[in-house]
């Protein structure tokens, strides 16, 4: 699999992230939502990853900075098809690195505390990422979980 920086600008990414925020619609009330559109995610302090698999777009993630030492992994996001293949180990790993190669000291994420995001719970957990309250500009949720990993 092939992970490489996106302008965001693509018909594939567009579809995955309207489909990305279709299912949060799905499963979180609105006020819970914080998943970004791609005007969101074209931002300055974002940048922004697909990883690709033979030509097709199998999934994505962004890395947006909250100050020098501290970055907010967003939009993980595994193509339907492309689930259960080690899609987002791939582009969890690669974001990770990437945080460490930029200088951040802590890296951390919001998701759902629904059963529809106990693999995403899972998967960060096994990367050492704890449990933690709210951050930067969040409030505490009953349908958010927040959590934490120093580097």
């Amino acid at each position: 699999m092939d992970i490489r920086r996106d302008d965001l600008t693509g018909a594939e990414i567009a579809a995955l992230l309207n489909e990305h925020l279709r299912d949060m619609h799905r499963v979180s009330p609105p006020e819970s939502i914080h998943a970004l559109d791609l005007e969101g995610l074209r931002k300055p302090a974002i940048i922004f990853w697909t990883i690709w698999d033979e030509g097709s777009l199998a999934g994505c993630g962004a890395l947006k900075e909250l100050d020098p030492q501290h970055a907010e992994i967003k939009s993980m996001r595994t193509a339907f098809s492309h689930r259960r293949k080690g899609v987002a180990k791939q582009m969890l790993q690669h974001l990770l690195k990437e945080a460490k190669q930029r200088g951040y000291t802590r890296v951390s994420l919001e998701t759902g505390s629904m059963e529809f995001f106990i693999p995403s719970r899972t998967l960060y957990a096994s990367f050492g990422f704890a449990y933690c309250p709210p951050f930067a500009d969040y409030i505490g949720d009953p349908n958010s979980v927040f959590m934490t990993k120093a580097l």
